[in-house]
């Protein structure tokens, strides 16, 4: 069955960063992802993201859904038929929609597990926390709008940082039979980003020693995008060890 594009407007994309050891990152991935390095880190990361009108490109925004998401994401490159290509690799995807946790891998690509969250946010201070159903993940972080980044040993500024994102668009995810990724594309003509300073940050993915030794996993940096309009691409599937192929 092909899968539709999806309209949206991304609403709120939180994006909290860790400079990882490339050896802890590669363990989590299939090949033929390996981590994409900056500074000789890998970088992985949350996207906790709320999506409004949700709907298949043809549709009018009127009938869009909205939810709230989230991804564990880690940067990544492979080798395509055109060179090497850069994206994310997502363990585990998470939503507190029961339509995106049906038809994630079914009607659009990414299977979803369910999480309750909790959102506080103003023109300048935004927490999101979420705990998931199986009582797997939980996440709690509270960030501040900046003028500026600072801080970040990933990026020398905002205008580096939104490059390196920008150009890891396409997003490949587990899939609970093993046999092959999900693939789907973030495609925008908005592309806008705002740097965030993290007043506290907790993820039981990033803090568990048995996935990241203690010293492999360190907040680097937030950043935000809000009232975007996005489309949502799928991919060709990727079966581990298998080269991508272009989307048509």
């Amino acid at each position: 069955m092909r899968q539709p594009h999806l309209s949206t407007v991304i609403e709120r994309r939180l994006l909290v960063n860790y400079r990882v050891a490339p050896d802890a990152a590669a363990r989590l991935l299939p090949g033929p992802l390996r981590p994409q390095l900056v500074h000789g880190h890998a970088v992985a990361g949350i996207c906790l993201l709320r999506l409004g009108s949700v709907r298949p490109t043809w549709a009018p925004r009127a009938f869009g859904l909205r939810s709230e998401n989230a991804a564990h994401r880690i940067a990544v490159e492979w080798d395509g038929p055109d060179g090497v290509e850069t994206g994310v690799y997502i363990p585990r995807r998470d939503t507190a929609s029961r339509l995106n946790a049906w038809a994630g891998g079914r009607l659009f690509p990414g299977e979803h597990g369910r999480a309750d969250f909790q959102v506080d946010e103003t023109a300048d201070r935004l927490r999101v926390a979420l705990a998931t159903r199986d009582g797997d993940t939980r996440v709690d972080v509270t960030v501040e709008l900046s003028d500026e980044l600072r801080g970040s040993e990933l990026f020398a500024d905002l205008a580096e940082a939104s490059r390196f994102f920008r150009s890891g668009a396409k997003g490949y995810s587990a899939t609970s039979s093993g046999r092959h990724l999900d693939g789907i594309e973030l495609r925008t003509d908005a592309w806008q980003m705002e740097a965030g300073r993290v007043r506290s940050a907790a993820s039981t993915f990033f803090d568990d020693p048995d996935r990241f030794p203690p010293g492999s996993a360190t907040l680097d940096c937030a950043l935000v995008m809000r009232g975007l309009p996005a489309d949502w691409r799928p991919l060709p599937a990727l079966a581990p060890g298998q080269a991508a192929q272009p989307a048509h």
